[in-house]
């Protein structure tokens, strides 16, 4: 049995589970920037990392720059299988994939033996997607801003993804909510394991919104609410983390 994590930095992840090898939300190359241009918020990663070979999935939760990386999306193989929100699904499309897979929340789709079902995720500002993943390996939850949907069941799994510190700008408040929202996973999940993610991998951003930024919390004190039997993780790029 395979449940494992690599952490790539910013919000991408490779998982393995059982034979599958699932790509998640990568920028690995290349700067990226948002509308309406650089000037006004540019990122750059102080360490690229190569693009993972024998994927059989890429799973996308946001149709924004830093979950779907034109430049990075460039190098993949176009017939590489997609499961995406809608936004992530007009990016692949105008890329050149060709087998993708659009999901709203509470759609499912089945890929082998994983079942992904799409969860009620960020409002950035039309609702994108988190994850949850059913294997007979395991079973994991992601969502890289914090938004949990209220509509998901009580259940035991293996893992979560979620970011567990808060980021947001002044007046409009907090856009990735990890410390509040961990609690919350652990009671509604009881995961085995929680690892860190959104906030890591050397990310530098530059332009007028940059300056403006507000992180509040750590890793560190969030995991101090987490019940003694839980593991989590500050995920480290490059890092190898098995879940099961």
């Amino acid at each position: 049995m395979t449940l494992a994590a690599t952490y790539l930095g910013a919000n991408g992840w490779l998982l393995e589970v059982g034979s599958l090898r699932i790509l998640v939300d990568p920028w690995l190359r290349g700067m990226l920037s948002f509308p309406p241009g650089p000037w006004f918020l540019r990122g750059e990663l102080g360490t690229e990392q190569p693009i993972p070979g024998d994927l059989d999935l890429l799973l996308l939760t946001q149709g924004l720059a830093d979950h779907a990386h034109p430049a990075t999306l460039r190098l993949l193989p176009r017939d590489l299988p997609v499961v995406g929100s809608a936004a992530a699904a007009r990016v692949v499309k105008s890329l050149g994939f060709h087998a993708v897979t659009e999901l709203k929340p509470g759609e499912s789709s089945q890929h082998q033996q994983l079942t992904i079902r799409a969860t009620a995720g960020a409002p950035v500002p039309q609702v994108e997607n988190g994850y949850l993943l059913h294997h007979p390996d395991g079973q994991l939850y992601l969502e890289p801003h914090g938004f949990l949907d209220p509509n998901l069941p009580p259940q035991p799994l293996d893992a979560v993804i979620t970011p567990m510190v808060d980021l947001g700008l002044p007046l409009a408040g907090a856009f990735v909510k990890g410390c509040t929202v961990v609690p919350e996973l652990v009671k509604r999940f009881q995961p085995r394991t929680v690892l860190a993610s959104t906030s890591g991998g050397d990310v530098r951003f530059e332009g007028a919104l940059s300056g403006l930024l507000q992180m509040a919390g750590s890793a560190a004190e969030t995991a101090t609410c987490l019940p003694a039997e839980t593991r989590w993780l500050n995920s480290s790029p490059g890092e190898r983390y098995q879940l099961r």
